[in-house]
């Protein structure tokens, strides 16, 4: 029988579990669940979700003691002048057998004056004894060399990011913005990783944390990605394979992508549709319904009223919302193929496009409360914005080249 991490000892209480807490990290920096981890370790799970999330303790005083989460990153590594943990511990042991400070700096290879000034600068404040574990707490704080990030320190830098942010921009967009508005000013262009970091830790570069709602997504912090599970196909129809090796390219323009934004509980959508070539969008107003019949009827007015080397084919994914493609091929003369299951992947603009679109019309709302005028002026302001991938040109000005072009 495995002995517990907690087992008591005669006289000493419970362990302090500083091992088992060591090697639970790196369990969780491997993306190990905390289930498995807790199982593996022989802790309770509860135990390892206080770990993971931290956690106040208030005794029968009043006062409380807040105990950090664990990094899921790992511990920086250190240059080998700086002492370790590992040699912090072997000065404690040495100091218990009564070992003098000279007799451990030459078993550890130290200078003794090294060995001294730990012991002297990192002994406990209240038993005046050499605690290594504290000892490493306040060598690495004492390390620290905090300093205040560039947008955290420039009060102009920070309100122009902010005023891009209101209108709705990207970090990416803004960086590229800023080193146009500010030629020669080192001190107000900033990568957009670094807007990226004063959005996700407002405490500490200056940005509000209410500023993250107007991201794409609006979220405060990064998701992990998963690897989804594969699907079979909804429809019979022509899939991406038989599509034309045109479309792959994005040289030739009227290749379009399609998809549903949905409202509440599905009851309601938008139709969105994303030009290939210029990133041209356009949003088509569904009445608040999204059966077949209707998004045939509507999808199909809205391409028709395009240019015919406008409209060459129409990708879309395996929503039933299109169910009526054969009908749609018929009357619009625009042939329809579909991704691969769970794939939306292969419509990559759309989907970039629909998380633009959220900005505007979040999530668990009643889309079908917004007019079709309101429908145009959120695409007419997305179709604006500068685009890094056309050479920060925008969508309508690409699009409305090629519209009066003939024959590409």
């Amino acid at each position: 029988m495995s002995e517990s991490p907690r087992t008591r000892r005669k006289g000493t209480g419970a362990l302090p579990m500083v091992e088992t807490r060591t090697k639970y990290a790196q369990l969780m920096r491997q993306g190990i669940s905390n289930a498995e981890a807790c199982r593996t370790l022989n802790i309770n799970r509860r135990t390892g979700m206080r770990w993971r999330h931290g956690r106040t303790v208030t005794d029968t005083r009043g006062r409380a003691t807040t105990y950090a989460p664990i990094s899921l990153k790992a511990p920086p590594t250190i240059s080998p002048r700086y002492l370790s943990e590992g040699e912090r511990i072997q000065i404690a042991d040495a100091l218990q057998v009564g070992k003098s400070l000279r007799q451990i700096a030459a078993e550890m290879g130290r200078n003794p004056s090294t060995v001294s000034r730990e012991v002297v600068r990192n002994r406990s404040p209240r038993g005046k004894r050499y605690a290594p574990r504290a000892a490493q707490v306040l060598a690495d704080a004492a390390r620290k060399r905090p300093r205040p990030g560039k947008i955290a320190g420039n009060p102009l830098l920070r309100g122009a990011i902010s005023k891009h942010l209101l209108e709705q921009w990207s970090p990416r967009q803004i960086s590229h913005q800023l080193r146009i508005d500010y030629p020669g000013q080192p001190e107000m262009n900033v990568v957009h990783e670094s807007i990226y970091q004063a959005l996700y830790s407002p405490h500490a570069t200056g940005l509000s944390r209410g500023m993250s709602r107007h991201l794409r997504t609006g979220r405060r912090g990064r998701l992990n990605h998963r690897r989804t599970s594969r699907r079979r196909s909804r429809f019979s129809g022509p899939l991406l394979g038989e599509r034309p090796a045109e479309v792959d390219t994005r040289l030739v323009p009227g290749h379009w992508e399609g998809d549903l934004v949905c409202g509440t509980f599905n009851r309601s959508a938008i139709a969105t549709l994303v030009e290939r070539t210029t990133g041209m969008l356009l949003l088509v107003h569904l009445n608040g319904k999204r059966d077949a019949a209707t998004v045939r009827e509507r999808v199909g007015q809205a391409m028709s009223a395009l240019p015919p080397h406008l409209r060459k084919s129409l990708t879309w994914d395996q929503g039933s919302e299109m169910a009526e493609y054969l009908q749609f091929q018929t009357e619009t003369g625009i042939p329809v193929y579909f991704c691969d299951p769970h794939s939306p992947w292969q419509r990559g603009s759309n989907e970039n496009t629909n998380g633009l679109i959220r900005q505007y019309f979040p999530k668990g709302t009643n889309l079908s409360l917004h007019s079709p005028e309101r429908l145009a002026e959120v695409a007419a302001k997305i179709n604006a914005r500068p685009r890094e991938s056309r050479n920060w040109e925008s969508a309508q000005a690409h699009f409305d080249r090629l519209r009066e072009t003939a024959h590409i």
